[in-house]
């Protein structure tokens, strides 16, 4: 690698790569059984998720949106009903709120964390409650324990934060994305819901399979949403490889910092249970240095402008410009710079000199 060569914001090749003889042999291995739905790996990958997650019981899916769905479904939370959420996060966690009939309330988030605010939070119950969905925001938990004295139900939104210590024990149930740029990643999309409540979890075993416990008889309306066997043979791979991979990622937010990137920018604190899906900082001269980056080859991103209660789709909720500052200014100031299991120190310097030397240019 030379000094110019591009860095990418994720590199997911570089982290399975070295897996490939064992990916291959056991796709082929999938492929000479000839079962690719339910299939063994299917059945193993959840038993060994669960004992990763310490919990009871996890139920395998199509993707992290289907996953957070069907909690709702389960719950029977619907039409009436409303779950307080950030609007500072992807899309999906509202949407999916929007599409079983429930209305998303959005609470303010903490401006050192990016995660809900519990105050906030507290501000927004009313009698139509029904639960509230904290979001591991880039890999940090949420403050799980303060959300929980409000006396809701939580409904973790993990898709970013498997490896964490700190999540799934809690929440009446946790959901999880397996989409390739995610700490643990799939060949493509895939999804987990896990919970310690073996009840819910039965129904929502049947809820992804058509509401049936069989092909016969169907004792609720569900849908078609299953995490398919070659999936889950790679997933119980790169399971496998996790701990080591979060290590790395450890490593690498802790070299950002001893480089001094903090000198410049907001940069997030550690915490143990942080696992760094993303390094992202915060700067009110996010586009410059971004402008910067770009023009060194490396690349960067910015996240959830304009935040959910401004999305078109989601102006029906009543939502204006000032009603969330901390997530309209976050919204403004974040971004985040290339960070996965395996970066270089050499990389790493790139992107800090690139950003020190950008930030510490006045403003025109």
């Amino acid at each position: 690698m030379t000094a110019r060569d591009p860095i990418p914001l994720v590199d997911v090749k570089a982290q399975y790569a070295p897996l490939l003889p064992q990916i291959k042999q056991a796709i082929d291995e999938v492929l000479e059984g000839g079962q690719f739905v339910f299939g063994p790996n299917v059945s193993a990958f959840e038993e060994e998720a669960a004992r990763y997650l310490g919990v009871r019981e996890t139920i395998s899916v199509a993707n992290g949106t289907d996953a957070i769905v069907l909690v709702l479904n389960a719950l029977e939370i619907g039409p009436g009903a409303e779950v307080i959420c950030p609007a500072f996060t992807f899309y999906a966690t509202a949407e999916a709120i929007a599409r079983v009939g429930a209305t998303p309330v959005f609470a303010d988030i903490s401006p050192q964390t990016f995660n809900l605010e519990p105050d906030r939070v507290a501000e927004k119950i009313t009698e139509r409650t029904k639960a509230i969905m904290p979001v591991h925001l880039f890999g940090r938990p949420a403050p799980l324990a303060e959300l929980a004295k409000l006396g809701l139900p939580l409904i973790e939104d993990a898709a970013q934060a498997f490896g964490s210590p700190d999540i799934a024990g809690t929440g009446i149930a946790s959901t999880f994305s397996f989409y390739p740029t995610k700490n643990l990643f799939g060949l493509g999309d895939g999804g987990l819901v896990a919970s310690s409540d073996e009840e819910l979890a039965e129904r929502i075993r049947m809820l992804r399979f058509h509401g049936s416990k069989s092909k016969r008889i169907f004792e609720y309306i569900g849908t078609n949403s299953r995490l398919d066997e070659i999936q889950a043979a790679a997933l119980r791979i790169f399971l496998r490889e996790l701990d080591g991979w979060t290590a790395l990622r450890r490593e690498a937010a802790d070299r950002y910092r001893d480089l001094g990137l903090g000198q410049v920018c907001d940069v997030p604190a550690d915490e143990p249970g942080h696992v760094y899906h993303l390094f992202v900082s915060r700067s009110p001269h996010r586009d410059e240095i971004r402008s910067a980056l770009a023009d060194a080859g490396i690349a960067s991103a910015d996240y959830y402008e304009p935040p959910l209660h401004l999305q078109p789709a989601l102006r029906y909720l009543g939502y204006s410009e000032g009603d969330l500052p901390e997530t309209e200014r976050a919204s403004q100031e974040n971004f985040s710079i290339p960070l996965w299991a395996g970066i270089s120190a050499e990389q790493q310097e790139r992107v800090v000199e690139t950003v020190l030397a950008t930030a510490r240019v006045p403003a025109s």
